[in-house]
């Protein structure tokens, strides 16, 4: 029995019970007045006929609410909300997106789910807000380490492709705390001023704090329990002092991955658009199965971060 097998991916009546189970599991909630008892399921209602679909097509998972009169679905107020592809080609997608080590491109989309290539970046990247954490409580604590380092990438904007210089890329700082999540951040250079207010907010004082032999992080690393520097530039990735393991090891295998994927599979990423490219993969970093998470379970995370996180391109006219 394959994972693909399940009910949920091929029938829309099913994939409307499945994502109701996950948003609603007190029971359906009214989108517009908030009311969890009285409301009752509208069956057999119909769109309007058309050339594709004379007859209409069903809307599943139609509800009616007895309070303030109004219809509603689960589909409202998430990612799916307004969507003209059918919910279980919607947990497809999200299953490929979370099952893909390095992601899966557009493309690659668009011909799997038989969609047009613009409803599959489109949807990729509602999907990515889905996965974006919203917590950012500090990393790391008392007797845990956090590595922190930066990596460049693409080309900005405009910018002309400069020799021997970094000048022409994105910057990317990112903080992965060891046996733990990730956390990365799209910042516009590798100054004091863009690197220190991230680490003070977003690491404990608690923490170990490991680094690389970067001036930037000299200026916060006594606010910390700990600051461990390994010296790139003298050939050095990694020692041991005492139990204490000084590298950026972690980190850079995280950086590993985004790059092989961002190469290897996206090959292109508009600046603008980055920030969501670095949310997907810090959430299948942060729900890997070395953290007792398989493809499934991270999906169903995904699921849950749908709510509450529309995301358009497109203003209504």
């Amino acid at each position: 029995m394959s994972v693909l097998s399940r009910p949920y991916f091929h029938d829309e009546a099913a994939a409307f019970e499945h994502v109701e189970a996950m948003m609603w599991p007190q029971g359906p909630v009214c989108f517009h007045c908030g009311s969890m008892d009285k409301h009752y399921a509208l069956k057999g209602v119909r769109t309007k006929p058309s050339k594709k679909n004379p007859h209409g097509v069903e809307r599943h998972g139609l509800y009616k609410c007895a309070a303030c009169r109004k219809q509603f679905t689960v589909r409202m107020g998430t990612i799916f909300e307004e969507t003209h592809l059918p919910l279980h080609k919607w947990l497809q997608a999200i299953h490929l997106m979370c099952s893909s080590k390095k992601g899966i491109s557009a493309h690659q989309l668009h011909r799997v789910l038989e969609c047009t290539y613009k409803t599959a970046w489109f949807l990729a990247h509602r999907i990515r807000e889905a996965m974006r954490s919203d917590d950012f409580t500090p990393m790391g604590g008392n007797g845990k380490t956090v590595e922190v380092d930066e990596t460049f990438i693409g080309r900005l904007s405009g910018m002309p492709k400069l020799r021997d210089s970094r000048a022409h890329k994105n910057t990317v700082l990112t903080l992965v705390e060891r046996g733990g999540i990730a956390r990365s951040f799209h910042i516009d250079g590798t100054t004091v001023a863009r690197i220190v207010p991230i680490v003070r907010a977003n690491i404990a004082k608690e923490s170990a704090l490991m680094t690389d032999e970067a001036r930037h992080y000299v200026r916060v690393g006594g606010e910390f329990a700990s600051h461990g520097r390994v010296e790139h530039s003298a050939n050095e990735y990694g020692r041991t002092e005492g139990s204490v393991k000084i590298n950026t090891n972690t980190v850079e295998g995280f950086y590993s991955i985004f790059k092989r994927g961002m190469k290897g599979v996206y090959q292109h990423c508009a600046e603008h658009h980055l920030h969501r490219y670095l949310a997907e993969f810090d959430f299948r970093y942060s729900h890997r199965s070395a953290m007792g998470i398989d493809d499934a379970v991270r999906s169903l995370v995904a699921l849950k971060g749908a709510k509450g996180k529309r995301l358009t391109y497109r203003q209504p006219v």
